[in-house]
């Protein structure tokens, strides 16, 4: 069994997968969409669950700062209840707070250009959201 992780954006999905250990979390990808259209993700996350036979998906939640949840948090929500009536599994909420200052920080570092940091902002931010999920667990 393995774990996705999404960082969920109005335009692109960010997606993560766990190595078979539940113990690394890579980076898989990031679907471009339409914006707000998140009906067309759930087959092509359907796909992946059935390709990597997926156990869990973790999905980043975009709190405040100060712990409200808002308007992007609502659309996490309604999201989370889609893909968990469209797989029938299990969708577990992530705080997600930074992770793509995170994402944008360790690229700078790597000295990644403006342009590479675009597309690959998205798959680190899900990668840092599903590695923060697999550590809090391994700490139980």
């Amino acid at each position: 069994m393995r774990i996705i992780g999404l960082d969920l954006g109005t335009r692109t999905l960010g997606i993560s997968l766990s190595d078979t250990t539940l113990t690394i979390a890579s980076t898989l990808k990031t679907i471009r969409f339409e914006e707000g259209n998140y009906d067309v993700l759930l087959p092509q996350l359907k796909e992946i669950v059935d390709e990597y036979k997926i156990g869990k998906i973790v999905l980043g939640f975009p709190k405040n700062m100060n712990n409200t949840i808002g308007p992007r948090g609502e659309e996490t929500i309604k999201f989370k209840e889609k893909l968990e009536k469209y797989l029938n599994m299990e969708v577990i909420l992530q705080d997600e707070r930074l992770s793509t200052v995170s994402a944008h920080n360790i690229m700078i570092e790597a000295n990644m250009s403006r342009k590479k940091r675009k597309t690959k902002v998205d798959a680190l931010a899900a990668n840092i959201i599903l590695q923060t999920y697999l550590d809090k667990e391994k700490g139980k």
